[in-house]
């Protein structure tokens, strides 16, 4: 089930509606495979872990951004009229703006994250010879890479290696990004959450009013 679904209704027939229908097939696909890789490698990141969200702030397109924006202003209606001033419910000099300290699971909009925040830390990368490798993410501990069958450890893998090991391939990034971002709508132009997703929101904010005239409620 969608997770902006009312968003999508009072955006019907409008090409945001194209955008976030084709963000959430592609964030449905992601996780399909994720779900392969994480069934028969049984390589998880660690329960509540977030090291690699606690100094870094995403970078969005306009696709990305626009959907965060639809998440919030379904899931959180009160913290997107916020944002939309430009006032974000957990500031930070460095680092993402919804990453939450003293939580288990430290994402405050989980369900809206960014392509990077759904692919990091599961998934392979293409080397320049477009093999397919993979790296354990920094923050994995060391004594746990080393309970494997093969003891593992902070360095990359080869495709041979991970087949070995894991007995699977995963998914690479680069394929899941390619395939996401042919209906971004911008250009491939780049900008953090804390530039981009106040703008996103007034401009669904606006969109919707104008699609549902007679009958707008504000959100």
């Amino acid at each position: 089930m969608s997770e902006i679904q009312n968003i999508l209704r009072l955006l019907k027939n409008t090409r945001e509606e194209e955008i976030l229908v084709e963000m959430e097939k592609s964030f449905e696909n992601i996780s399909i495979q994720q779900s392969e890789w994480y069934k028969k490698s049984e390589f998880f990141c660690p329960s509540g872990c977030g090291e690699c969200c606690r100094d870094f702030e995403p970078d969005l397109l306009e696709c990305e951004a626009l959907y965060m924006a639809a998440w919030l202003l379904e899931n959180q209606p009160e913290v997107a009229k916020k944002i939309a001033e430009g006032i974000f419910p957990y500031p930070r000099f460095k680092g993402c703006q919804f990453w939450i300290e003293n939580q288990s699971y430290h994402c405050s909009i989980y369900g809206g994250r960014a392509f990077i925040c759904r692919l990091f830390g599961a998934c392979g990368n293409k080397n320049k010879d477009g093999e397919i490798v993979f790296k354990p993410c920094k923050f994995y501990s060391s004594d746990k890479l080393a309970q494997y069958k093969i003891p593992l450890s902070h360095r990359q893998y080869s495709k041979m290696e991970i087949e070995e090991i894991f007995g699977i391939l995963p998914p690479v990034m680069s394929d899941l990004m390619e395939l996401s971002l042919s209906f971004n709508p911008g250009t491939q132009k780049t900008e953090l959450i804390r530039d981009i997703l106040p703008k996103e929101v007034r401009k669904l904010q606006w969109i919707i009013s104008m699609n549902n005239k007679e009958n707008y409620t504000e959100i």
